[in-house]
This record gives structure tokens, sequence and C-alpha cells, in this order.
């Protein structure tokens, strides 16, 4: 007895191939674009009601830092300092989560690890 396969499997393969390998490279042009895009986007993030705005780039580069004079104490340099690592990391995260959902667009949800 032989085995049938289900119509639309089989019977294509080199052709199925080079398909594939097209949408490969499409998928990879996508995302190189948009990864480009995204490096020179930039992310805000404030700690402390505003007192400290951390900016990123895509690239995940801290761009600046913006400290308002009333929150400088001298007696208290390890709360500015709390303060600035606070709105840096949450910047950052605001820039690797806007990465992971554009990329997933390209990918339709499907992890490709070493891609990005």
């Amino acid at each position: 007895m032989k085995a049938r396969l289900p119509q639309g499997y089989g019977g294509g393969g080199a052709a199925n191939l080079q398909q594939l390998a097209r949408q490969a490279q499409k998928i990879q042009e996508d995302m190189d674009r948009i990864t480009a895009e995204l490096e020179v986007k930039e992310y805000s993030a404030t700690a402390g009601g505003d007192a400290v705005k951390a900016t990123v780039t895509g690239k995940m580069e801290v761009k600046s830092i913006d400290i308002k004079p009333e929150v400088v104490d001298p007696e208290d340099v390890e709360m500015l300092s709390d303060l600035v690592i606070a709105s840096v990391n949450e910047a950052l995260r605001a820039a690797a989560a806007d990465k992971a959902r554009s990329m997933e667009k390209i990918s339709g949800g499907i992890n490709m690890p070493g891609m990005f």
C-alpha cells in the first residue's frame, strides 16, 4: 500500500524550498529595515515624580539624563543614583519592548534565536 500526502504537500520540493528561501530573505530584509528605524528612535522614562528623566536610543545607548536641581542633595547622593538607575532601566525596557513587538510582527510570532 502506498502512502499518500494531503493535497498541497509534496511534489514541489525544489519550488517549495525556493519559495521558503525567498520568504526568509524577505523577513531578513524587513528585520534589517525595522532595526535601522528603531536604532534612531528615542525612548524616555522618568523616576521620582519626573525628578530624573533618562533618554536612550534604540541602540540601547544612553543619550541624555536630565536631573531637576531640587533633587540634587549632597547629603543623599544614593537617592539620586537610585533615581538615575531606575529611569535609565525603564527607558531601556521600553526600547527593548518596542523592538520585540516590531520583530514579532515581522516574524509572525516565530521565535528565531540569534536573529533579534
